[in-house]
């Protein structure tokens, strides 16, 4: 089965290269723009997380397909962090334990890494036993949702760091049921 795993298209705060996870932030127009100009091929099962900034980014690429959400495909919370960039968190110095922790200390007021990342796999392993044999499917999700994934189920084996992606990009991928992992085919 092919997957396609996209990123949202762009929001203020992705623009403005803030922490956006459960701030629901709609597209920008430039993130619509961008989204306008894709073409990808209609899936048998379109799923995606609630935010709107994915379910919006689902309707502009197919328009009129029916799409389901997955709750637990939700960005992670970045706590005191959200809606703030790197700038106006720098001398912060729960910041800097953060920074200094590579990114897997708990988020101040909001979600461990690990726990976002044990979350999102979790939900993805759970869609794999339910989805019937289809030929393909295609997740409009937020980039640290991809990340977690692939950095779980993908070869070539990568950390989730590795897996980063720009808004409206992503991967396309085949699962192999059988050995539960995600051949990467290519970058889109």
């Amino acid at each position: 089965m092919k997957i396609y795993f996209i990123r949202h298209g762009a929001t203020m705060g992705n623009l403005a290269k803030k922490y956006i996870g459960i701030t629901d932030e709609e597209l920008c127009p430039e993130g619509i723009s961008e989204l306008k100009n894709l073409m990808f091929p209609v899936p048998d099962l379109l799923i995606c997380s609630p935010l709107k900034r994915c379910v919006q980014s689902a309707q502009i690429l197919f328009p009129g397909q029916e799409v389901q959400i997955c709750e637990d495909f939700r960005e992670c919370d970045f706590g005191d962090f959200e809606n703030h960039n790197y700038q106006e968190l720098t001398g912060n110095p729960d910041y800097q334990y953060w920074i200094d922790s590579g990114g897997l200390s708990a988020f101040p007021g909001g979600e461990c890494p690990e726990d976002f990342k044990k979350r999102t796999i979790k939900a993805f392993a759970r869609l794999m036993t339910v989805i019937p044999e289809i030929r393909n499917m295609t997740l409009v999700v937020h980039g640290g949702t991809i990340m977690s994934i692939l950095e779980h189920y993908a070869i070539p084996k990568k950390s989730y760091y590795d897996w980063q992606i720009p808004n409206a990009h992503g991967y396309v991928t085949e699962f192999d049921r059988i050995q539960q992992k995600i051949i990467v085919l290519e970058k889109i």
